[in-house]
């Protein structure tokens, strides 16, 4: 496939290195221009262009840019061809992005996000540490695959998210619409636990919308007040004991 990806942070550059080492034509757009990321891109294989580039003679855009820049950016899509899968990773956090009242309200993130870009779009690859997107991913078949869920309102769309989500080395789970795609946002039992694809089935059904947001800020303040790094295994550990269904 020919994709683009909007986003060369921890999480949109790993994903184009790993999708560009499956054999997918891969074009890399930073915040900064092309040539700020030539190097990196060149490194892992992915071509280094503008973020108005990256959506031309696509067949899928990936954005990984932080949540509250996706407006910004809405000009690009305006005569994106209806048939390009548009795959949204990004989660809200109102620490970073200023608060958006329509989502502490209760909207979807990617709800949000599609209606800022007037087109459908596909949530995945948002449920998952950076740590765990580089180096938790195994093969196809493995026992106790992490899976991510991948939620959207086209079928299509989504077995395209799947397909690409297998290649990055784990299972995808059909979360379902994107109106229950809070299902799988910070705050979640579904968010940054590495589970397996029945155990990810059971946190996402069990998911309780009031006190996701809440999960989130206890999250965010406990790792903020941390005094040493910790270790990536206790940032899972946390994120289940904090989510865990009450």
């Amino acid at each position: 496939m020919k994709i683009g990806i909007i986003g060369a942070g921890n999480i949109g550059a790993t994903i184009a290195k790993k999708l560009a080492g499956a054999g997918h034509t891969v074009k890399l757009a930073g915040s900064k221009g092309p040539e700020d990321i030539r190097e990196k891109a060149e490194e892992i294989g992915t071509i280094p262009v503008a973020a108005e580039d990256a959506v031309k003679d696509v067949e899928a855009i990936i954005l990984s840019i932080p949540f509250a820049q996706i407006p910004n950016i809405a000009g690009l899509f305006a005569h994106l061809p209806a048939d390009v899968v548009v795959i949204d990773t990004g989660n809200y956090y109102p620490f970073r992005d200023g608060n958006i009242a329509v989502i502490d309200e209760g909207k979807p993130e990617s709800v949000w996000s599609s209606e800022q870009l007037g087109r459908p779009v596909i949530k995945a690859f948002n449920a998952l540490l950076a740590e765990t997107l580089t180096n938790g991913g195994t093969p196809e078949g493995t026992v106790n695959r992490i899976a991510i869920p991948v939620a959207g309102d086209d079928a299509r769309g989504k077995a395209i998210a799947s397909k690409l989500v297998n290649e990055t080395g784990f299972d995808a789970l059909d979360a379902g619409d994107l109106a229950n795609s809070w299902r799988q946002q910070p705050g979640t039992p579904a968010y940054c636990t590495e589970l397996a694809l029945p155990e990810l089935r059971d946190a996402l059904s069990k998911a309780n919308q009031a006190s996701a947001p809440k999960n989130r800020d206890v999250l965010i303040k406990s790792f903020m007040e941390e005094t040493s790094p910790l270790s990536h295994g206790q940032i899972v550990a946390r994120n289940r004991e904090v989510t865990a269904p009450k």
